[in-house]
């Protein structure tokens, strides 16, 4: 997470997230598409308007 001075506050501008994860019979390329559909439909992400960066990867 990237926190930085925004007037007399401070704001968060970014965050990268990594996930991994164990799915049964999921193969790497669906996992990855999955989890960007999620990122981009995360309502916490919509209400930080920060760049949101993401890796992930089946563990």
């Amino acid at each position: 997470m990237t926190l930085d001075k925004a007037g007399d506050g401070f704001s968060i501008t970014a965050v990268h997230l990594t996930l991994r994860g164990k799915v049964p019979g999921a193969d790497n390329a669906t996992f990855v598409e999955l989890a960007n559909k999620a990122k981009v439909g995360c309502p916490v992400s919509k209400v930080l308007n920060a760049t949101i960066t993401l890796d992930a990867a089946l563990a």
